[in-house]
């Protein structure tokens, strides 16, 4: 009885070890989930990122979210993989505000913020009482406020740290603008009744707003660049590597560079404009 007893266990245990194999399998580990907002950067994910991993043996989806909050909660709670849609600012101030374990793992092309209108034609055709929206979550907000700023069209205090700057901060409106913060995806319907509005890359591209129609486009600093960002405890892990060596590959690059392509346009990261530097 005894013997027949352990015959029992060792087969049990086989099957049990079989049922976790199969569960495993059937969780597909090569499967790779990007979180997106609406804009171009799904499209980079399907066109210059999944063909590369697809060679590796992954499948990828893509996932596009709503706004700028739910790619990085559904990232955290594991719903999704990876997430493309924010800049390194915007991402380290959420995840300290959330708590929560998310890190840039690369760079990529950048959509830049345009200053968009239907109504005026110049910069200089702003008068009084016009009304700018642009967004409304904090990183955002200062970031449009500098753009402002370098447009000439308002100054921020000397004391205020301008990363965090927001409208009660500006020391200086010589035009008499109106400026009315609304969530980012918001802006551009807001064009039949603002005067303009400061739009951020995906949200304009998800709109049909073309860089070339902005009025003025921003300069992007490094930190205002968008990026791929990961779990920080899969930040190591192969799927993670794999990805950053995609985009990395000259295939991703000739994409990006395709005269045709959207992304032609955007703002290449640091590591790519030197990269193509050193190109022979």
């Amino acid at each position: 009885m005894t013997l027949i007893k352990t015959v029992r266990v060792a087969l049990y245990m086989g099957l049990f070890a079989l049922g976790l194999q199969l569960a495993q399998a059937n969780g597909d580990p090569k499967t790779i989930v990007f979180g997106v907002a609406p804009g171009p950067y799904g499209d980079m994910v399907k066109q210059a990122i999944k063909p590369e991993l697809a060679k590796k043996g992954y499948k990828v989806e893509v996932r596009e979210f709503s706004d700028y909050v739910q790619p990085n909660m559904a990232l955290a709670n594991g719903s999704i993989d990876a997430n493309l849609f924010q800049h390194t600012l915007y991402l380290e101030k959420f995840a300290a505000d959330k708590n929560l374990k998310v890190s840039k793992l690369i760079t990529v092309p950048t959509a830049s913020m345009g200053f968009y209108s239907h109504k005026i034609t110049a910069i200089s055709d702003l008068k009084k009482g016009d009304i700018i929206t642009l967004s409304n979550d904090p990183t955002n907000l200062a970031r449009g406020l500098r753009f402002l700023e370098k447009l000439g069209l308002i100054k921020i205090k000397a004391d205020i740290d301008p990363t965090k700057a927001s409208e009660r901060d500006i020391a200086l409106n010589p035009r008499g603008l109106v400026f009315k913060p609304l969530e980012a995806a918001q802006l551009p319907r807001t064009l039949d009744s603002a005067s303009g509005a400061l739009v951020n890359g995906n949200f304009a591209f998800a709109a049909g707003l073309k860089l070339s129609s902005a009025l003025a486009l921003e300069t992007l600093d490094e930190n205002l660049k968008n990026v791929i960002a990961v779990r920080t405890d899969d930040l190591d892990k192969p799927f993670a590597k794999d990805i950053k060596a995609a985009v990395e590959s000259p295939a991703y690059a000739e994409v990006i560079n395709q005269p045709s392509s959207v992304f032609s346009q955007f703002q290449k990261p640091e590591w790519m404009q030197s990269a193509a530097q050193v190109k022979p």
